[in-house]
């Protein structure tokens, strides 16, 4: 439950702190004094939308903070502990709304986002208000009102997802099919390029850099011979050649070491140089016997270049994207020639998925025609203690003709409000008032399969009075026995069975320029005037302050 609520900067509130308890809350006020400021600040905590427009004038930021008090067998519990925000049992939220419009939300003390608040405290605070009455009165909203009351979550969780793969089956065995239509066309092309490139014989991925290489030799024969026959008679065949210099300087030194031994080393390096000398010029010779001018090589050469450079261009830009083209053609052109065995194979992913989505589809229908019985005798029942003992809300659970992600089924809340008459839809047939006892009484038959820790009733008792408010007073705290209940009434008859009484009030601050809105919890003596107001209004009389008296004390019994 909700143990303390502070709002700051909030619409008309300045400061605010509410401390909560269990059971039964209401609060009261004058039409128009901001008692669903209280609403809407809880709202925001539920991950509602924020706009600066809620926030005070003079205010830089609204603020609203909340600790919920968890019970230990909360599954929410379990999953905050496991992200590190369960606060012993209390879990701390905050969120600010930034006039510059860069807002803070803080779960368990650690940043959050909008979804973590809307699946975090969306689930453990729940608000009703007149909206929710034609919510009440939507086809899906009751739908899904029907699952929770039969905890369909894993049961609706595992048909959308079995609905999603059919549908992603079919589209995908209809893309497949459709591509069989060009799959010729598509065979044909891919055959001429793979035919093109294979035709080309391209060796390996770096045979252009090669032939770039041989294209410049030949380009410049004349050149590299007379470099290469210059180089081979400089060190070897010229008169004074480097080689006979080289072997000169060897018989001379030589000679002298044997009568010094120390230029013996320079004798062998020497030797070493010279045997050097010999194999490059040697290599040179043989490399200018390579070397020639050949016209009809390099016209070769210069064509296959070019058709390299044409393949490059059409299949991406380098040789090795070219041969990488030609493994994807044939890839292709296997999966082409296999396609009736992977139409077959995607025809039977399809039966697999329709057969598993039925699947789904038929557990769901179970559950729901089963809950459908059970829901119904519930609220029949609790709409006879709200004074609407003659009337029922059949529940029609009726098959559609396709599946879709939400099952089989169309639900349809039907209403008779008396006897003799057939029902008819919801959103047809019922008031404003016979919504509000609806809705409460579909509340409490919800309350034994949520987790919801703390309901607001925003003015649901709208169209009502009498002895139809006190019933409706009586149920509020019948489901405040196990949950906290905060009810927003303009109705005595609901007020006097609240533990909790607040007063809300709207009043010009001293100087006249700024409103400001309040709230007071009432002790037995302030709570008397406030259901006296409630009854009579601003003329007060003994009778009404003895009336409402004895309301409190009926009601306390």
């Amino acid at each position: 439950m909700i143990s303390l609520l502070r709002i700051s900067g909030f619409a008309l509130i300045d400061e605010l702190e509410l401390a909560l308890g269990p059971g039964l809350t209401v609060l009261t006020g004058e039409t128009g004094a901001g008692k669903s400021i209280v609403v809407d600040a809880l709202a925001l905590l539920r991950g509602g939308r924020a706009s600066v427009d809620v926030i005070r004038t003079g205010r830089d930021e609204a603020r609203v903070e909340a600790a919920i008090e968890l019970p230990a067998d909360a599954s929410v519990r379990a999953r905050l502990r496991a992200e590190g925000r369960d606060g012993d049992g209390e879990l701390l939220v905050r969120r600010a709304i930034a006039r510059s419009g860069r807002g803070r939300i803080h779960v368990g003390g650690a940043l959050a986002t909008v979804g973590d608040l809307a699946a975090t405290v969306g689930g453990l605070v729940d608000i009703a208000s007149q909206h929710d009455q034609q919510t009440l009165t939507d086809p899906e909203q009751q739908l899904a009102i029907l699952d929770d009351f039969a905890s369909n979550r894993p049961l609706r969780d595992e048909m959308a997802a079995a609905y999603a793969h059919l549908q992603a089956s079919r589209a995908e065995l209809e893309r497949f099919d459709a591509d069989a239509r060009t799959r010729a066309e598509r065979e044909d092309l891919l055959r001429y390029q793979l035919s093109e490139i294979e035709s080309a014989r391209l060796e390996a991925p770096n045979e252009d850099e090669r032939l770039k290489a041989e294209r410049e030799r030949l380009r410049g024969a004349e050149k590299f011979q007379a470099a290469v026959a210059r180089g081979e008679e400089v060190l070897y065949a010229a008169e004074d050649a480097v080689a006979g210099r080289i072997a000169s300087v060897i018989r001379e030194l030589g000679a002298l070491a044997s009568l010094d031994p120390t230029l013996a080393p320079f004798v062998e390096r020497l030797r070493e140089a010279a045997a050097l000398v010999e194999d490059v010029a040697r290599e040179l010779s043989r490399y200018g016997d390579s070397v020639r001018s050949d016209p009809a090589r390099l016209a070769e050469v210069e064509e296959r270049l070019f058709l390299m450079s044409r393949l490059a261009r059409k299949h991406g830009g380098t040789l090795a994207d070219v041969i990488a083209r030609a493994a994807s053609m044939q890839r292709d052109l296997a999966e082409i020639g296999s396609f009736e065995d992977g139409l077959a194979e995607r025809r039977a992913a399809v039966v697999t998925a329709e057969a598993r989505a039925g699947a789904a589809a038929a557990q769901l229908s179970e559950s729901r025609q089963r809950a459908a019985i059970g829901l119904e005798e519930r609220v029949n029942a609790v709409l006879g203690e709200l004074a609407l003992g003659s009337a029922r809300l059949p529940i029609s659970v009726e098959t559609r003709d396709a599946l879709s992600a939400s099952g089989a089924e169309r639900v349809r809340f039907l209403f008779a409000p008396n006897p003799g008459e057939p029902p008819r839809p919801l959103a047809k047939i019922a008031s404003g008032g016979e919504l509000s006892r609806v809705m409460l009484a579909m509340k409490q038959a919800l309350s034994r399969s949520d987790q919801v820790l703390t309901y607001v009733f925003d003015e649901v008792d709208a169209g009502v009075g009498g002895a139809t408010a006190e019933a409706i007073g009586r149920k509020l705290k019948v489901l405040a026995a196990d949950r906290q209940v905060l009810v927003i009434t303009h109705l005595p008859q609901i007020a006097v069975f609240a533990e909790t009484h607040f007063r809300v009030t709207k009043h010009v601050k001293a100087g006249g320029d700024r409103t400001v809105v309040s709230i007071d919890r009432l002790g037995d003596k302030e709570r008397v005037a406030e259901v006296t107001r409630m009854l009579s209004g601003a003329a007060t009389s003994k009778q009404a302050t003895a009336h409402a008296d004895e309301m409190l004390r009926r009601a306390r019994a």
